[in-house]
């Protein structure tokens, strides 16, 4: 075997542990992707093998992988056409691990054209940054995003507060995307929805990582940064927010 395909093999082999492990913390919507990934590279690895042995080991498990991933999407479509479907993570103190990738990537897919933002502290610098984070995960992602809705609160210096989010959309802009921003006083909770259905509530909003030193780890790859304790809870819903 070359060593690029033991590169793949060994990707795939990483994404189908994982998503046995998030399978097994009740994370489905994160197996799926995993098992659905790791099933694909591993399907690579089985075709270009000439070991038939080998290859049909490799059959057996991607037919166990398939049959369980199977079993985990219909129980989770179930959930959702019985309206019954809720998913609560608790990110701990400290812990890392949580970046924007990780967290929302599982519920993006070629059906998310709008997204909408309801977070009142979308104000200070860093909070902003957040916000570009979160943005350029949507423009990276599969998902063919062409809005976003972002309602927060007013900071007390409101026209920096302005400028910088105009120069977001401006930027936004050039990728297709449109930003629309409106603000509200009384604006309490914090929820992102996908018009796919998928609502997730974050008791901190996007601002749940810690500060840490321009060049410590954790600075620029956020699933490496340390985060503050805070609650994740993931429904969907078929009757999503109007455009």
């Amino acid at each position: 075997m070359s060593s690029a395909l033991s590169g793949v093999e060994a990707s795939a082999i990483g994404l189908l542990k994982r998503a046995v492990e998030q399978d097994g913390k009740g994370k489905a919507q994160e197996a799926l992707v995993c098992y659905k990934e790791g099933i694909k590279l591993l399907m690579e690895v089985m075709r270009e093998t000439t070991d038939q042995i080998r290859k049909q080991a490799f059959r057996q498990k991607i037919e166990q992988y398939m049959e369980r991933a199977e079993k985990l999407k219909n129980h989770v479509d179930s959930q959702i056409e019985a309206g019954k479907y809720h998913q609560a993570i608790q990110i701990t103190n400290d812990s890392t691990g949580h970046s924007y990738r990780s967290m929302f990537t599982p519920y993006l897919d070629e059906l998310v054209t709008e997204v909408h933002i309801e977070d009142p502290y979308i104000r200070s610098n860093h909070q902003i940054y957040n916000l570009l984070r979160f943005c350029e995960l949507l423009v990276m992602s599969v998902a063919p995003v062409k809005r976003i809705h972002l309602l927060t609160g007013r900071d007390e210096n409101v026209h920096l507060q302005h400028n910088k989010l105009g120069e977001l959309q401006r930027s936004l802009a050039e990728h297709s995307v449109e930003m629309i921003v409106s603000y509200s006083d009384t604006l309490h909770d914090r929820v992102v929805r996908f018009n796919n259905g998928w609502i997730i509530k974050i008791g901190r909003g996007l601002d749940y990582f810690k500060r840490t030193g321009q060049y410590s780890i954790g600075f620029c790859d956020m699933d490496l940064r340390r985060c503050h304790e805070t609650t994740v809870d993931v429904f969907h819903s078929k009757h999503t927010k109007d455009g």
